[in-house]
């Protein structure tokens, strides 16, 4: 059988000209990447097209979450000032500048501080309250201490429990969240001279003390820690 080299030239042009496209385009499959967007991730790309009225934005599960977070925590500080509007504000001003602030969880770390600042005093613990009150509080906390124990007297004490503890204020003063807490507690406690002989309270009943104390935090602080700042009963 003859060939006609002239019939057979343009065959094989075609034939090369089909393979290289396949090897510079490829095949599809199904799951090839889509066409690269230069515009996609600029700030134009993810507002919705504007002649489509049909594009509807929905929240993410995330937005719709952190939203009822937001309320959740709304309703709870509302229900905590009850027709206080002065503590509404204050406690407002504090989440707005310390939005992590949890009213239950802080008073949970009050009660817990309110136990050992007092039983820290009876003790005459100075070691013990340093880190828990302020310089000013401190200071007077330790004369008090000082004094007593300069007449040989001491503190039995026995702390029974607390029976409430309620926010009573709240504001911020020069970016330092200040909360007001209003603890009645129960306590058996009295002073013993150097002859053991009681000077003041008693030894067998339980008395109820109620004190109001403020906690202080700096809002751009990262020690989460409180201090006592202010104390009254």
């Amino acid at each position: 059988m003859e060939f006609d080299l002239f019939t057979l030239l343009p065959l094989a042009v075609a034939v090369f000209v089909f393979w290289k496209l396949r090897s510079v385009l490829g095949t599809r499959n199904g799951t090839e990447r889509p066409p690269y967007d230069p515009y996609v991730g600029s700030d134009d790309a993810k507002k919705p097209a504007e002649s489509n009225d049909n594009v509807v934005t929905l929240p993410n599960a995330r937005n719709r979450r952190d939203e009822e977070e937001d309320d959740k925590a709304a309703d709870r500080l509302a229900e905590i000032a009850g027709e206080d509007k002065s503590l509404a504000r204050g406690l407002k001003a504090v989440t707005a500048r310390d939005p992590g602030f949890d009213p239950d969880q802080f008073l949970d770390g009050a009660k817990m501080a309110y136990e050992m600042i007092v039983t820290g005093f009876a003790d005459g613990d100075k070691r013990a309250l340093k880190g828990l009150l302020s310089r000013e509080v401190y200071d007077n906390f330790a004369a008090v201490i000082d004094e007593r124990a300069s007449r040989g007297e001491k503190v039995n004490a026995s702390f029974v429990g607390i029976e409430k503890a309620e926010i009573a204020g709240a504001e911020l003063v020069k970016e330092e969240a200040q909360i007001t807490v209003r603890f009645v507690s129960q306590m058996i406690s009295a002073t013993l001279d150097k002859n053991e002989e009681v000077v003041d309270g008693d030894l067998q009943e339980v008395a109820e003390i109620t004190d109001v104390w403020t906690f202080a935090h700096p809002v751009k602080s990262r020690d989460p820690n409180w201090k006592l700042v202010a104390t009254d009963a």
